[in-house]
């Protein structure tokens, strides 16, 4: 996805790769330019020893085990988006 993380659609579940490797997974509520707000969010950090779109797949195969009621994400660290519902889930 090429649109910026202001363009996202309004409570579609989210996955957001970030620059620094950290993964979000959460409902998009808004952005006010500088940060985007996050609902019920899960969160991967890179050497975790699984692979990233292992546990991207995982989370759209068997749900959003939120660790975070509310989670923050700076705008500009945010490298791409797209909706969860549009990954491909394990068989």
């Amino acid at each position: 996805m090429t649109t910026s993380i202001n363009d996202a659609p309004h409570g579609i579940t989210l996955v957001l790769d970030t620059t620094d490797g950290k993964i979000v997974i959460g409902r998009f509520d808004c952005s006010d330019g500088r940060e985007a707000l996050l609902h019920d969010c899960a969160t991967f950090e890179p050497g975790s020893g699984q692979s990233p779109e292992e546990w991207v797949i995982e989370t759209a195969t068997y749900g959003v085990d939120a660790q975070h009621r509310d989670y923050r994400v700076p705008v500009d660290s945010v490298r791409r988006w797209r909706k969860l519902c549009e990954v491909t889930t394990a068989s």
